[in-house]
């Protein structure tokens, strides 16, 4: 048996050992706060045990998920280069081949308010201005093609999501004739993956942005924000050929060439396989365009016929009299590509043509799952913006935030939790720069999201990207959101016209009124009445 000595020594040695498990435990909880009071963290094993409260205390460091030297860009200079280089020039810039055609437009349709997808997903407009109502008034209005330029990456490559929006703003608000592919490149390993257009090219060195390094020096500063350049070959050809995969492709009236030509050059352009003409190019070193009208421009071929040195081939531009939708989408590009290209270059262009509304859809290829700040890319967008209305002063912006992804885990396909955060940014950056915005993963979640996506067939095995059949989905809920402002701004108008009818009614006839009471004879006086006697 114990005695109560030993006993107590017993206890004493299991207190001592409680009281430092609950001290250890308590070290390992993290610094607090108790209204202002900062409470510091109790380590009595601080000479065994270290930890780094000031790491615990801030937000873990934003992954490095791009080379931010990728991203450089010098706002002020670009401002400059554009003012420079785009000043008035007495070379001839547009050299015209125009066949006689029916010039009569027909009415303008009524906007229809009707949905193409059950769950509208609108445009949030952050520009103290109402730019995208702006947009929507040239859309409703104006007597001339009204354009777009979709700056994209792969997810749109190859034509998908801007062959149906095409078709449907063709469809409900061009003209007649209103119709043609878009842009299209001078060359491109690519070309064989787009349907809405056919492109056989010879001759020709193309260059792709995201392989700059790889181009000669002397092109190397000559992009265009389509991502190619072309080199030509004595003799070097591209014919374009619209084909029926959507309506209206095939009915469009109007054609535009873009190239460098720096040293005088001959060039030849086929319309139809039939109709053939040649251009005389004085040497400058300003953008150029032919620009062909004919009542039907079905293909179109172009030819360098002499001055190759230094000649550079961007695409063509097919358009009618309506909606022109042009897909300058990049592969791998984060939007980081635009800053590689000449400002002056796409500031020419866009000169000779005009956009009404740029769309920016990026941030696929930077977000990564886990990955929870985007603070960094961000700052990136917003220079994007900003770049884009140096180039297109004109032009509404559209940021499109990221589409649907699915990862695969334990527990199979699930969206991919970086999702929220790459949106969050995406919208402040719209936000801050008074751009509009448009949830992508919002309209393609109303539609079951990317796991319904590929159940559907409308989405490839990796749950990234979309093929045309899914292109069409979201085309169609981003043509609903531009619609419903469309629709919107149309009402106001309207009302707006019969209330000014109202009050112009109401003005005639008292104006009528005024006119008849000067124009009747006075009524003459009464004689006066013979005094009573």
């Amino acid at each position: 048996m114990n005695s109560p000595e030993k006993d107590f020594t017993h206890r004493s040695w299991l207190a001592t050992a409680a009281l430092i498990a609950v001290l250890a435990a308590v070290s390992f909880i993290p610094p607090q706060s108790i209204g202002s009071v900062k409470l510091r963290r109790a380590n009595i094993l601080s000479d065994v045990l270290v930890f780094d409260d000031a790491a615990a205390a801030e937000p873990a460091a934003e992954p490095v998920l791009f080379d931010e030297e990728d991203f450089h860009i010098d706002l002020e200079a670009v401002a400059e280069r554009i003012e420079a280089d785009t000043a008035p020039r007495e070379t001839q810039a547009t050299y015209r081949w125009i066949i006689p055609r029916d010039s009569l437009h027909g009415p303008r349709p009524e906007p229809d308010p009707a949905r193409l997808t059950a769950t509208p997903v609108p445009i949030e407009d952050y520009s103290d201005s109402g730019r995208i109502r702006a947009f929507c008034d040239t859309l409703l209005n104006a007597r001339r093609p009204v354009r777009i330029a979709f700056l994209g990456d792969s997810f749109v490559e190859g034509d998908i999501l801007t062959a149906d929006l095409r078709e449907q703003l063709q469809t409900a608000f061009g003209e007649r004739p209103g119709g043609g592919a878009g842009f299209a490149p001078m060359a491109s390993p690519l070309t064989a993956f787009r349907r809405t257009i056919k492109t056989q090219s010879k001759g020709w060195t193309t260059y792709n942005i995201m392989q700059r390094k790889a181009a000669p020096e002397n092109l190397r500063n000559h992009f265009y924000i389509s991502g190619w350049v072309s080199q030509p070959a004595a003799g070097a050809s591209t014919r374009w050929e619209n084909t029926d995969y959507r309506k209206l492709l095939d009915s469009c009236d109007g054609a535009r060439i873009f190239f460098l030509s720096p040293r005088d050059s001959r060039v030849e352009v086929t319309l139809n396989d039939t109709l053939r003409r040649a251009f005389d190019i004085t040497g400058d070193a300003a953008v150029r365009q032919i620009e062909i009208s004919a009542p039907h421009v079905r293909s179109l071929a172009f030819k360098v016929l002499s001055g190759t040195e230094g000649f550079i081939g961007y695409g063509v531009i097919f358009e009618g009299g309506g909606v022109v939708v042009d897909n300058y989408s990049v592969r791998s590009n984060n939007g980081q590509a635009m800053f590689w290209t000449n400002p002056s270059v796409n500031a020419r262009i866009n000169a000779l043509t005009g956009y009404d509304l740029v769309i920016l859809q990026y941030g696929l290829n930077i977000m990564q799952s886990g990955v929870k700040s985007y603070t960094n890319y961000a700052a990136q967008i917003e220079k994007m913006v900003a770049f884009v209305r140096s180039c297109f002063p004109r032009a509404a912006v559209l940021v499109l935030g990221v589409s649907d992804r699915s990862t695969k885990t334990d527990a199979g396909f699930e969206p991919m939790d970086a999702i929220p955060y790459m949106l969050d940014v995406q919208r402040q950056a719209a936000r801050n720069t008074g751009a509009a915005f448009w949830p992508t993963c919002d309209a393609m979640r109303a539609q079951g999201g990317m796991e319904q996506f590929v159940k559907n067939g409308w989405a490839g095995k990796d749950y990234t990207h979309i093929n045309y059949a899914g292109g069409r989905r979201v085309a169609w809920a981003l043509f609903d959101a531009l619609n419903a402002e469309a629709c919107a701004l149309h009402a106001e108008q309207r009302t707006a016209e019969l209330r000014r009818q109202a009050e112009a009614a109401v003005l005639d006839s008292l104006q009528k009124a005024r006119i008849e009471r000067s124009l009747l004879p006075a009524a003459a006086p009464e004689p006066p009445k013979p005094p009573i006697r």
